[in-house]
Parts: C-alpha cells; structure tokens; sequence
C-alpha cells in the first residue's frame, strides 16, 4: 500500500548510515617526527588556512575555506574517569599548545575537575569531518599555573568573565533566574571596562600526551592509524615511537 501524501517522512535506518571516505591516505613516511608539529599542521588544515598564517577569526576561514561557520575545529571531546572507573565525557574547547602540552580551562568545581583530581589520566578526540580525520590523545592532565590561567581569563569576553562568576558549575540549582540573577548582580559589581578578578575555582589544565593518534578515513573502512608512543616517565628529550595499527 502507498503512503499517504500526509503521512510523516520514515527515519533513515541507523544501522544504514554510513558513508565512504576517500579524501586521503596517511602513512608513517607522510608525518613529522614529532606529534605535536603533526598536530599543529593538521590542526591548521582543519580550520583552512596554512599552517604559518597569520591568526584570522573562526568566520573569515569557513567563508575561505567552504567550512560551515558553526564549526569549531578545536572542540575536543573530553574524557575523565572517577577512581573506581566511571567514565564521563563532554565536549570542550582546545585553547592552545604550549610546552608540548594541550591546555583547556574550566571551574575546579566542576565534575570533570573532581574526576581529573581522582584520577589524571584523560583522554581527548578532536574529530574533524570536513578532512575525513580524528586524533586521540591520551595523556595526564595537571593545572596550569595562576598567572596563566589569569592571562586567558582576562581575554575572555566580559559576558563570559561574570559567568565564570555567576556558575557554580556541575552544581544543582533551582531555575535559570537564579544565574540571570547572579549576571545581573555581577555586571553591577563589576561594570564594563573593569577588570574582573580570576575566580578562585576556575583555571586551566595541560595535557602531556603519552600516546597520540592520527586516524584518516579510508574507503572499504580500511582506514589509516599512525600512533606516536612514549612513557609517561620518559623526558621531553626522549623520541616518540611510531607504527601503524590496524583499522
């Protein structure tokens, strides 16, 4: 029997979604020594422009590059476990590279703070759908020192300063009048033009990788994967190792 013209469109089948990737390959002779001049140079071409270009804003690349102006090409998601391995993820923002180490800032009360606190260990996915790519990093994080976590906070816009303020993050609270509330009385403390204090729970984390991989989409779901390995104790002297796992 035919559908009726009025009847609702049927969903797409979850277990037929899928789609070919055939932008690229990846081998061990195509990248650099190091995984984070990798990165680096990955990273650039995922927001479209060249890897030395001078900083541009997230709207002039998409409309240079064709990438949608939603995109965000250093989201990362975030993984933290509790001491007796309850895993939680979320989605956060890279906010820069700096001594080897991918940082991100977030409210020390916060869950993820609390599980990092437990237990170091986390991982990061940076999934980039436009290239067909993915790198997982895994690694331990630790809390970046005072006086930069203060520099970013202070670059932040002055909206997003007084949230920091105004949530109490991860916490249960009773309706969103209390946060507008909190801004509201904030913007009052502090006005435009003023500097707002760092707050005392919030801050950044550096990543030191242990084990990084670079996943590039390839036809028939044969994709590539080329990981760079190094112990956790092992100095910033000592080289990476390198191999190819399979898809």
């Amino acid at each position: 029997m035919n559908s009726s013209p009025h009847e609702a469109p049927q969903p797409a089948r979850i277990d037929q979604m899928r789609r070919d990737y055939t932008l690229g390959g990846l081998d061990i002779q195509d990248v650099h020594d190091d995984p984070l001049v990798q990165f680096e140079l990955w990273f650039a071409e995922a927001t479209g422009r060249p890897h030395d270009a001078h900083p541009v804003t997230r709207e002039s690349v998409a409309q240079e590059a064709g990438i949608p102006g939603w995109f965000e090409p250093n989201a990362m998601t975030l993984s933290t476990t509790t001491a007796a391995g309850d895993v939680t993820s979320r989605t956060v923002l890279l906010k820069g590279i700096t001594s080897k180490q991918f940082v991100f800032y977030t409210s020390y009360e916060s869950t993820k703070s609390r599980q990092i606190a437990a237990n170091a260990n986390v991982s990061l996915c940076f999934f980039w759908p436009h290239l067909q790519r993915q790198v997982l990093v895994s690694g331990r994080a630790e809390r970046t020192d005072r006086e930069s976590s203060t520099a970013y906070f202070q670059s932040r816009p002055y909206e997003s300063q007084l949230g920091a303020h105004a949530s109490t993050q991860s916490s249960t609270i009773e309706s969103r009048e209390i946060l507008e509330q909190r801004m509201a009385e904030l913007a009052e403390k502090y006005p435009p033009n003023t500097t707002v204090p760092l707050p005392e729970k919030w801050g950044g984390y550096a990543v030191t990788p242990v084990e990084i991989e670079f996943w590039q989409g390839r036809t028939n779901r044969l994709h590539d994967r080329i990981v760079y390995t190094r112990p956790s104790d092992a100095g910033p002297q000592t080289p990476w190792q390198l191999s190819r796992r399979s898809p």
